[in-house]
């Protein structure tokens, strides 16, 4: 099957980018953890990272994807090169102005950002500086968003995959390099993703180019391309990015207790390795196969494709989700415990992370189901759906927030929207007749289940018995600071061959059947996207 393959390669460049970003958070917990000067930096960083994810994580691909391809496969090169010129165009002159109005209008907006930094002027200054710092990386991914989508429409998916990886390079150097005090890190680490911005939109360029089309500047118009794309990428990045904008309130509302917007981001970060994975790796690779399934009127092709998308994506998915709820305690303080991260900011964060894990398989079935209205240029319904998840987001952060939850209640407000949104999107597909379970799927997600529940059994058993032991033997062989985490390896990889075995046994998964999709056919030409990067 094409859309595994393509997942595959988008799936394991953002694997690897989300390891290299486990790196960057192990050094970022132990040199600023968890503490009103984190607080303020990571509140500098969510705001021009929200537009990143919204973005570069497909929901400008939803929107210019569909018509990108259009010319391309209709009109041809130059003049599909011609549309992607007038949209670069476009959207930097706009996206530049907001960078600029943003920075100079910093002091107001950080009332919203930041609400509780207030209390503290020197603290505020400091938030409003570095978001200053931090929000040219916002048009950068706004310019390197669009070259991905051209990118992908020409099945190019690795370079597009592996640029992220610049942002971790670049902060982890500077983690590991960069001297002084909290403060003085902090404001390296804001010029160093700006500075990441600039390489990835250089790294995208040259790949562009590299692949014979030739787009540049040129002077902004509302050509009725443009227009058509306005009209289907506003509704479009709010639906596909709900669950971020869902973020950025939590973020918001969390800084008015101390710590936990540091606390929000260390469970953020773990549930969204398998979220980036396998959600958005399968979502990127799904639009394109079912734009061109649809466009050719193959609806029963398009339709199996997306039965595919959510079996793979589920045997993936849950069982992710089942360790981060049952082991959090292990996995965050094998990561992160060390240095300015105390005991108490692990409890804290493993409660947000179980939350958010209950919500995992939501956040993925929304990127599996929203191609399914994209590739049909139908951006306004998920966008509907997305406001009433945001509006159940808000409603319940806020009630949880100031009632007994504290922090906990932003987690499990999220989780519950992304379920509202996943249900909606999942229901109106059906009932329109554009998604119907077929029986392989209908038979595959029990079996799957029952993987799972063993595979958590496991990881429980593990995690809770096995400690005493593990220490005995890895303390002699291992430095003191690497028994965690060695330990949570070892529990980690014990589960991944539960799960396996239990998966096997079950019947969730057939090792033939994933030979066979991952297989390319006798005499297929290599894509571009497999030899590059």
């Amino acid at each position: 099957m094409r859309l595994l393959r393509s997942s595959a390669v988008v799936g394991g460049f953002t694997l690897l980018s989300r390891f290299f970003g486990v790196a960057r958070d192990m050094l970022f917990a132990a040199r600023l953890g968890a503490g009103p000067v984190t607080d303020a930096f990571l509140t500098a960083l969510q705001f021009p990272n929200l537009f990143r994810r919204i973005f570069a994580e497909g929901a400008f691909n939803s929107a210019f994807i569909p018509l990108y391809a259009r010319r391309l496969e209709g009109e041809g090169e130059e003049a599909a090169s011609r549309f992607a010129s007038e949209i670069l165009s476009v959207l930097t002159t706009l996206v530049l102005g907001l960078v600029v109005i943003s920075q100079i209008a910093m002091p107001w907006l950080m009332f919203l950002l930041g609400p509780g930094f207030v209390g503290d002027p020197d603290l505020f200054a400091f938030a409003v500086v570095m978001t200053q710092i931090t929000m040219p990386y916002l048009l950068c991914m706004s310019v390197a968003a669009m070259l991905s989508g051209v990118l992908n429409s020409h099945e190019r998916f690795a370079v597009a995959a592996a640029a992220p990886i610049l942002l971790n390079i670049v902060l982890i150097s500077l983690l590991v390099l960069a001297p002084g005090d909290r403060r003085d890190l902090a404001l390296a680490l804001s010029a160093g993703v700006t500075v990441s911005g600039v390489l990835q939109v250089a790294w995208l360029w040259d790949a562009v180019r590299r692949a014979g089309v030739r787009i540049g500047l040129r002077r902004p118009r509302l050509t009725p391309g443009v227009r058509r794309l306005v009209a289907l990428g506003i509704p479009g990045a709010l639906a596909a990015g709900v669950t971020h904008i869902n973020q950025l309130v939590s973020g918001s509302i969390s800084t008015l207790q101390e710590g936990a917007r540091s606390w929000i981001y260390y469970a953020e970060r773990l549930y969204q390795l398998p979220l980036g994975v396998i959600g958005i790796a399968m979502g990127v690779a799904l639009l394109p196969a079912l734009s061109k399934r649809l466009r050719a009127g193959a609806e029963a092709d398009a339709m199996a494709g997306q039965n595919r998308a959510i079996e793979i994506s589920m045997a993936l998915t849950l069982p992710a989700a089942a360790a981060l709820l049952v082991i959090p305690g292990t996995i965050v303080g094998g990561l992160f415990e060390r240095g300015a991260f105390s005991a108490s900011d692990t409890a804290a964060t493993s409660l947000a992370l179980m939350l958010y894990a209950a919500g995992l398989p939501a956040f993925v079935l929304i990127k599996v189901f929203s191609p399914g209205f994209f590739a049909r240029e139908d951006t306004v319904t998920p966008m509907k759906f997305a406001a009433a998840s945001m509006a159940l987001n808000l409603a319940l952060g806020v009630a949880l927030f100031f009632g007994p939850m504290k922090f906990a209640g932003l987690a499990l407000a999220t989780t519950l929207a992304g379920w509202l949104n996943a249900l909606l999107l999942a229901a109106t597909l059906v009932r329109r007749g554009q998604f119907v379970a077929d029986a392989r799927l209908r038979e595959r997600l029990p079996r799957i289940l029952g993987a799972c529940v063993a595979m958590a059994l496991a990881v429980f058993a593990a995690s809770r018995w096995g400690e005493a032991p593990a220490r005995t033997l890895l303390e002699p062989a291992v430095p003191a600071m690497l028994v965690m985490p060695a330990f949570m390896l070892l529990v980690v990889a014990f589960g991944a061959a539960v799960y396996a075995g239990s998966a096997m046994a079950f019947g969730a998964l057939r090792p033939s059947e994933l030979r066979s999709a991952l297989q390319r056919p006798a005499g297929a030409a290599l894509p571009a996207s497999d030899s590059e990067a």
